[in-house]
Formats: structure tokens, sequence, C-alpha cells
């Protein structure tokens, strides 16, 4: 059972504030929705009407609300389990067993995981079939769901058992030195992953096939060439058996490189709005953003590591969570408890890094096509189909978005088509 003692009030705290912070944000979010949600922003003005500007409002309020409501789920079922017990009761059935500790762990995180699958299901569920259909997005069937969520599962649990597997294995017999070894195989892992996702794991989902418009396909390969990037080919994927919503992106690496656009963009975009969002994509990788994101995330999992290493030796950690000293498989679930709400006001950080990428990729597009007229035009047509919000709370924006606020960014793209149209004039 749980002990009240310093470490588990400073972890109620910290989950305390956590949901507070974003009952906050959401709250303030939504007020701003419903003060200027029904003005139609200057560079939005004959592109959306206020028909569609109504939609775009109550779909953000709707996902803001509910994504709040499963967050509070989330948080309360955890603690719910914490509080009860469940946790501890659930390694000692375990322990009984007497298996290897290698077996003990995988077993113990399997049924964290099916857990965490079966908890999600009723919010999925409304989702795709409530939340989505009612704003014209999902199309997918429920056939096609359930299959859905029995490859992400099998994927999920095959890929978590690898690599606990490796992990337990170097706790037990490396106990001084095993978080760094980890961190040597997760990379390994991370790269590995990367290059056969776009081969092995994403076409169980979704059909790929080479672009059928070959005039767009020349115009992408030149504009690959112009950048001096190979890639394995131009695909697009049937994404709109799912959901109509649009996106395109670099993915793999080396010889698995490529390209991919959803078949809806192919619908709602002409060609130089797709090269444009392509120019955009290129300029990521031209930057080294990717790279950069790559290294950064390294450094921060091999400071985690340590941190989780000196953590698994605290006995106060077990005894605070009525679990056993030996369970040190168990004793990593604690860590990431205790570790997830700090990490969740590590957000903003993260986010003003990602919207200064976004900001330098824009930049870079418009130099690569010569405007930044067609982006402009492209980031409309996205927050149109998509009903993005057009009004977002600047705090809510600076501490959430991964990408600039779309009023702005169009702001910025359309000066700088200005720009380059006076300069050749």
């Amino acid at each position: 059972m749980i002990e009240w003692n310093i470490l588990w009030t400073a972890f109620l705290t910290a989950l305390l504030c956590k949901t507070l912070t974003k009952w906050f944000l959401s709250r303030i979010d939504i007020r701003n929705l419903n003060r200027y949600g029904a003005e139609v922003p200057a560079v939005f003005q004959g592109e959306i009407d206020q028909v569609t500007l109504s939609r775009m409002r109550d779909y953000a309020v709707t996902g803001a609300r509910f994504g709040h409501a499963e967050d509070l789920f989330d948080d309360g079922l955890i603690l719910l389990l914490l509080l009860t017990g469940f946790f501890a009761w659930l390694v000692t059935q375990i322990t009984v067993l007497d298996l290897p500790f290698v077996l003990e762990g995988n077993l113990f995180w399997l049924i964290l995981l099916l857990g965490s699958t079966v908890s999600k299901i009723p919010f999925d569920l409304y989702r795709t079939f409530i939340i989505e259909k009612k704003y014209g997005f999902s199309t997918t069937t429920l056939t096609l769901w359930i299959g859905d969520l029995t490859k992400n599962a099998v994927i999920s649990a095959c890929l978590m058992l690898l690599f606990m597997t490796v992990l337990l294995f170097l706790l037990q017999w490396l106990p001084l030195t095993w978080w760094l070894w980890v961190w040597i195989a997760f990379s390994l892992l991370q790269l590995l992953l990367s290059g056969l996702y776009p081969v092995l794991i994403a076409p169980l989902f979704n059909k790929y096939v080479p672009i059928q418009d070959e005039v767009l396909r020349d115009r992408i390969v030149g504009l690959m060439g112009q950048a001096g990037i190979r890639a394995k080919g131009v695909f697009q994927v049937d994404a709109g058996k799912r959901s109509r919503h649009t996106n395109a992106y670099f993915t793999g690496l080396g010889r698995t490189k490529r390209i991919v656009l959803y078949d809806t963009l192919l619908e709602a975009h002409d060609h130089e709005e797709i090269l444009s969002i392509l120019a955009h994509e290129i300029g990521h990788w031209k930057k080294k953003h990717v790279m950069k994101q790559i290294m950064a995330m390294e450094c921060f999992t091999l400071l985690a590591l340590g941190g989780v290493f000196f953590l698994l030796q605290w006995p106060l950690l077990y005894r605070t969570f009525g679990f056993p000293l030996t369970a040190s498989y168990a004793g990593l679930f604690l860590v990431f408890l205790l570790m997830e709400p700090l990490l969740f006001f590590m957000t903003p950080l993260v986010s003003v890094i990602s919207r200064r990428y976004e900001r330098q990729a824009d930049r870079y597009a418009v130099g690569m096509v010569g405007t930044g007229t067609h982006l402009a035009r492209a980031m409309k047509k996205l927050a149109r189909d998509n009903l993005a919000n057009l009004h977002p709370h600047p705090f809510y924006a600076w501490f959430y978005y991964s990408h600039p606020p779309l009023v702005g960014r169009i702001n910025a793209l359309e000066k700088m088509g200005d720009y380059e149209n006076e300069r050749k004039s």
C-alpha cells in the first residue's frame, strides 16, 4: 500500500500542477475562441465563410474538451490504481510465479501495455466515429478500425518485448553500466525502425503506390535534384480510406528515404501548392532539423537514463508505492510516473524550438520556389479543410504549438511573396 511521505506528496503535487495547468490552458483557449472565433482573420477573407468558421470554432472547442476529459481519465485511473495498491498487487502475483527476472519484467510490462490499450478504446471509438464523423473527417469502417487496433497492439507488443528484454537483461547482468548500454541499444533500435518503417510497418496499414501524376512526379524529382536530395521514390498513400485530413511527409533513412503524399492532399491542392509544401519539408532536411532533433533526443535520453539508474537504487521509491525492492522492472514504471509531470512542463521548450525550425523551413521553401504565395495559399486550404483553430490563445500556442499560429505564419509568407514580386519587378 501507499506510504504517505515526502515523495508521495511531491508526486501528488506535481500531478495536480500538471492537471491544473492543462485545465487552465484549455480554458483560456476555449474562452479566446468564444470571444474572437466569429471574426474571419484578414488573411482568410474570401477563403472561408462564416459557416466554415463556425465549424472551425466548434471543432476546436469539441477537441479541447474531449482531450481534457481523456487526460483527466488517464490521470484519475493511474491515481486510483496506485491508491488501491493494484500495481503492487500485480508485482506480488507475478513474483509468485517464480519466473526468471527478464520474463517477470516482460510479463509486467505486457500487462501494462494491454491495460493501456484497452482503456483507450472507448475514447478512440468516440473520437473516430462520433467527433471525426460529425465534422466530416472520418471515413473508416469498424472493421478497418478493429484491424488497425489489432495490428498496432501486436506491433507495439513485439517492439516493447524486444526492447524490454534487452533492457532487463542488461539491468540484471550489468548493474552499474546498464543505463549506458541501454542508451546505445535504444539509439540503434531507433535508427533501425526509422529505416524499416516505410518498407515493413507502414505498408501493413496503407497501400503505397508510385504517384500517378507523371507531370507532378517529374517536377518533384526536379525539386529534389535542385536541393541535392535523393529519395527512393515519390509515393501516394490511400489515407482517404480512414480520414479526409491531408498531409505530406518525408520518411525513411538511406535507401528507404521516400516522399509520401496523401491522396487527399493530391485531390485538394494544385501542383504549385504541393511543390511548396514539399519545399518546406526539404527545408527541414537541408537545415538538418531532423538530425538536430535526433541528437537532442539522444542527449536527453542519456541524461534521463542516468537519472533512472540512481532512482532505481533509492529504497524510498519502492517503499512509497508498496513495491518490493527486487522488482526493479516495476521501479522503471514508477520512475516514469514520477518523471511524466516534469516532462510535461518541458513542452514549451520543445515547442519554441520546433516553431523556430518551421519558420526556417518556410524561408527555405520561399527561396526554393521563388515566392511565399503558393505556400501561403496551401496553408489556407489546409486550415480550411482540416478545420484548424485560427484564434488560439497566445499563451496556449506558446505552450503547445509545434508550428507557428496560422494567421501570423501566413502573413509572414505573403510578405515574403510580396517582397519577391517587388524584387523581380
